[in-house]
Parts: C-alpha cells; sequence; structure tokens
C-alpha cells in the first residue's frame, strides 16, 4: 500500500535515515531487494518497542513509505502507534542508532527503543 493511499497517517525519514539504510544495504548480499522495515511490538520497559529490521517482502497490510530512493516498510497496526511518527539516525559522542521521534508517545525509557502510549 503506497503511503499516499493513507493522508491522515504519515510517517516521514529524514535524509540522515536514507542514507545509512543505503549504506547499510550495500553492505548486505544482494542489498538491492531488500527494505527497512519499522515495527512496533508489545514489551519493553515502557509497554512497547520499535523493531528495525530488513525485509525482502512487502505485505498487503504494509505501507510503503520512499525517501531518496530508499523504501521502509510499516504495517497496519504499528502504523497506527507511528502515525505522524519520523525515523532518523543519530551519529552522536555516545554512539550512532536509529530513532523514532514520535508525537503519540507519551513518555520512553532512557535507550529510546521503547515507549508508552497515554
Amino acid at each position: 500500500m503506497p503511503d499516499g493511499a493513507v493522508q491522515d497517517r504519515a510517517f516521514a525519514i529524514t535524509d540522515s535515515a536514507a542514507k545509512r539504510i543505503a549504506f547499510l544495504k550495500t553492505q548486505e548480499a544482494d542489498g538491492d531487494g531488500l527494505r527497512m522495515r519499522v515495527s512496533v511490538l508489545g514489551g519493553g520497559c515502557s509497554g512497547f518497542q520499535y523493531v528495525f529490521d530488513f525485509d525482502r517482502t512487502v505485505n498487503e497490510d504494509d505501507h510503503v513509505f520512499e525517501r531518496n530512493g530508499v523504501e521502509v516498510l510499516v504495517d497496519d497496526v504499528s502504523l497506527d502507534l507511528l502515525s505522524g511518527a519520523q525515523l532518523d539516525y543519530k551519529d552522536e559522542l555516545i554512539g550512532a542508532y536509529f530513532a523514532v521521534e514520535n508525537p503519540n508517545a507519551t513518555s520512553s525509557c532512557g535507550c529510546g527503543t521503547s515507549f508508552a502510549i497515554g
């Protein structure tokens, strides 16, 4: 499902995240067929946790978001919790990591990989 099909449920990808995903794909065998998948699972220290993975399959309930030729998949259930969020890649003194800036999260844990919805 292209992201244009659901106008009120947006998910953005920063230039920094797109560049890092493109680089990571070059490090994988047959990386051309890979897309990053961002999903939300129950668990983590705050109730929900972000999961980042590569996937070759676009499922029927996936939404495809694109930036600079890089595609990110978000399944329909996860998009309910990620609507309006932005995927970023941060390279800081404390380390380099993908981060989701999620306006729906009312709190998050110190590691930034889990969050709660109020």
